[in-house]
This record gives C-alpha cells, structure tokens and sequence, in this order.
C-alpha cells in the first residue's frame, strides 16, 4: 500500500510540473499584479510616498492620484528584472499638467551601485489639451521610444497600455489597439527599483491616477490583456 501511495504521489507531482502550476520563470514570478490602493506598500513591495500621493475611490477600484508637480511613489523593485519577454499593463488616468511626463519608470540598479541608466518607461505628451503615448525602453547598447503624436486622446478618462517586447519587436498598446512597433534587440535587465508619478530623478511630474499595473514574463497577445471590465 506504501509503494502504491509513493508511486500516485510521484505521478501527481509529474502533472504538476508539466502543466507549469507553481512555477516561475527565470527572474521571477511569471506574473505579478501591482493595486495602487496604499502608499505604503505595492505589490508586496515597500514603498515611499514623495509630496502628498493620496488613494481615491474610482468606479474600479481604488486608485493612487498624483498632482503633477511634486507628487511621486519609489517602490523598491524592478518587476521585469531578467526577463527576455514581457508584456507590462497599466490602467491609468491622465489629468493635464505639463507637456512631457514620465508616469512609470523601472529602472536597473546593479549591486555595484553604478546607475547603469538602463530603463523602461511609461511616458505622456500632453498636446493642444490631449494626450499620446511614448513607451521607451534602453537595455544595453539598444534603445527604441514608441511614440506616436498623431494618435491622440482624450485627458481626464481611463486607459489601458501595455508594452510587449517577444524577443525580437517591441510594441505599444493603447486599449488593445497597436500604438507603435519596432524590430530591436533588448537585453534582460538586472534588479532595480521602480517609480510611479515621476521619473526616478525626480522630474517629469505626472498629473492624473494610476490604478493597477501587471508585469508578465512572456509577449502576451491583445485578447490576453486585462480587460475593458477590469478597468
């Protein structure tokens, strides 16, 4: 009876690990969902409130507004350190402020302590009284700035983007609409921090809310980003 019951643990333990339940991939957890609804800690993750950040209620959820002049969060992590692929997600709300804001900001910050400048970023130009998308990313010798000033939104309403990077071409989203493409080679980055509502050195302050941000390990498809009812 002893070896039967080793024998249908070792089965289930072979299931388990071919249908990839529990695992992560390498540098880190497969998916990891960030809620901005404190200003103490995201996703697990300390965190340090610069000027007055507050938490709102929203018809989603709870959200992080920012006041686009002295407003900012530091967490101390880098979600897509050592990721080959990616796809980051974020549901947020532009407000106005100042022509160029850098909203969503992860950062490499080797344990050297040598700012390797090595970055990912969620950016915004505001014009005549709209917003565009720049989503940019420099990961070694390679850099690439998706933005496209044509397509332009309405301020003050709910947005998703994402950026997706499969290995070989790198693209923005808004919506689940494509926003911009490049064919570009972007290495791994290594462990980092991250900050929410301006740039790491403190400029480029962002006006506006965000609410949730998801960092996923692997080049999701449109069809497999969060969702209208989600936002």
């Amino acid at each position: 009876m002893k070896t039967a019951a080793v024998g249908f643990l070792t089965v289930v333990g072979a299931l388990i690990v071919m249908q990839g339940i529990g695992t992560t991939a390498p540098g880190g957890p497969a998916q990891e969902v960030w809620s901005f609804d404190r200003l103490d800690k995201i996703g697990g993750h300390t965190a340090t409130a610069l000027g007055s950040p507050h938490v709102i209620e929203t018809p989603g959820g709870k959200a992080i507004e920012f006041d686009g002049v002295k407003d900012g969060l530091m967490i101390d992590a880098h979600p897509l350190a050592g990721a080959e692929s990616y796809t980051w997600e974020a549901i947020f709300r532009p407000d106005g402020g100042e022509a160029e804001q850098r909203w969503f900001h992860l950062e490499e910050n080797p344990a050297t302590g040598v700012d390797a400048n090595n970055r990912m970023l969620f950016e915004i130009r505001v014009i005549n009284g709209q917003w565009c998308l720049d989503a940019f990313n420099k990961s070694a010798t390679a850099q690439k700035a998706l933005m496209n000033r044509a397509n332009l939104h309405p301020l003050g309403a709910w947005y998703h983007v994402a950026a997706v990077y499969d290995g070989t071409e790198f693209r923005s989203y808004i919506n689940g609409v494509q926003d911009g493409a490049a064919q570009v080679k972007l290495a791994p980055q290594g462990e980092g921090r991250t900050a929410v509502g301006v740039r790491m050195n403190k400029l480029f302050y962002f006006k506006g809310a965000v609410r949730t941000a998801r960092f996923t390990r692997r080049a999701l498809a449109p069809s497999e980003f969060l969702s209208v009812s989600q936002k």
